[in-house]
């Protein structure tokens, strides 16, 4: 919801979304799109990797989950830390909400503020989102 509509129903702000982006590549490259999504999006806010305190990835198969986090060079302790769908599984659909839920979790755990998600949204496309934890 909008931050105002939160204030004026005296809820807490517990997060804020920054944005996304997507991004494509062949269709039967299907599941490596966070490899592209998440370079555009950082790109877009003039951001790095060092940026970023916890990376949600999509683990669709684990195999692609590495290939995305071996592209990246990702930072094995900021690439789901608290372990991703492989092991903690979510119904179809539901990755984002995941992986939104325990990244802003983790970064309250940890007092830290950056939260990168990203997920393959089939037949070749990747998205890649930014929220910033406001919980600290």
């Amino acid at each position: 919801m909008k931050r105002s509509t939160a204030i004026k129903l005296g809820q807490p702000i517990l997060a804020k979304y920054v944005g996304s982006t997507i991004a494509g590549l062949a269709p039967r490259i299907m599941g490596i799109g966070p490899s592209i999504a998440i370079p555009k999006l950082l790109s877009h806010y003039n951001l790095s990797l060092n940026d970023i305190d916890v990376v949600e990835i999509n683990e669709a198969f684990s195999s692609m989950a590495v290939y995305c986090r071996d592209t990246l060079a990702l930072d094995w302790a900021k690439m789901n830390p608290r372990g991703g769908a492989v092991a903690l599984g979510h119904p179809l659909g539901a990755t984002g909400a995941r992986q939104i839920v325990t990244g802003l979790s983790e970064l309250r755990r940890t007092k830290k503020k950056v939260l990168l998600t990203s997920m393959c949204i089939g037949t070749g496309q990747g998205m890649a989102g930014l929220f910033i934890n406001e919980v600290v």
